[in-house]
């Protein structure tokens, strides 16, 4: 399987999600919602297995190899907080993130096939890779809700049930950030020998790791200053984007050794 197969994946990725939210609207036929819902996840998790073993490596090597995952990812987060908490603008949320990463893939694919370098070829790079990609869908997840949470505050509402509900995420997100960090350190040691040099790269996933810790601060400590957690809780996530990508377009991220995703 390999980027020619890619848009027959997308259209019925696409046409199964579209046809799970049309019946949750409908609130009609949940066993057809939840088989066209899931249905979407497996088909793009599978042309995912088929790219790795036709790539003979983990499919991580490229912002765009990447940005499946996160389609796979960022759906299951979206559908799992859906189910739970029957929010259903969560699972709207979450088809249409998924489906924005799976279309700017649409038209902007990798058409060639990237060995990896050495430094990559590593046990630690795949848990590192993907314990990331889990944590930044949940994180997203979290952030939408710290903005509806904002917008309940400003409409004079109590945003207490939101809040508490996207702390859950948080916790689970910020460990799934401090298990990328360690599996990074680790993977750095071996390739590199050393665990940390402050490279920008490094840097930036520590001042992400950093501003998640400083909303978990806040709501112990702090427990009804909502305004205060939910306003770090959105521009943790602003830090979160520049270290996903923004640091491939900083001065400083030209000699940073993980801008091989370019």
């Amino acid at each position: 399987m390999s980027w020619e197969s890619y848009p027959a994946i997308a259209y019925i990725t696409t046409v199964l999600f579209i046809i799970g939210a049309v019946l949750n609207a409908r609130n009609k036929f949940k066993v057809f919602r939840d088989i066209a819902l899931w249905g979407g996840v497996l088909a793009m998790a599978v042309f995912i297995v088929g790219m790795w073993v036709s790539l003979e490596r983990p499919p991580m090597r490229t912002l765009a190899e990447t940005r499946l995952w996160y389609s796979v990812f960022l759906s299951v987060a979206g559908f799992a907080i859906f189910y739970r908490w029957k929010m259903s603008w969560m699972l709207y949320y979450s088809i249409g993130m998924s489906l924005l990463f799976i279309f700017i893939n649409f038209y902007n694919p990798d058409t060639y096939d990237e060995t990896l370098m050495p430094a990559l070829q590593s046990p630690w790079f795949v848990p590192h890779v993907i314990v990331y990609i889990i944590g930044y869908a949940l994180l997203a997840a979290s952030t939408l809700m710290g903005i509806h949470g904002l917008w309940l505050i400003h409409n004079k509402k109590s945003p207490q049930a939101v809040i508490e509900r996207a702390d859950n995420i948080v916790y689970i997100g910020f460990a799934f950030l401090t298990l990328g960090l360690l599996f990074g350190a680790l993977w750095a040691k071996e390739a590199w020998g050393h665990y940390w040099t402050w490279d920008p790269k490094e840097t930036w996933a520590f001042l992400t790791w950093f501003m998640y810790l400083v909303y978990i601060h806040l709501r112990y400590q702090h427990k009804k200053r909502y305004k205060w957690a939910l306003w770090s809780l959105t521009l943790a996530f602003v830090v979160l984007l520049i270290c996903w990508f923004g640091v491939n377009y900083l001065p400083t991220g030209e000699n940073s050794v993980h801008t091989y995703s370019t």
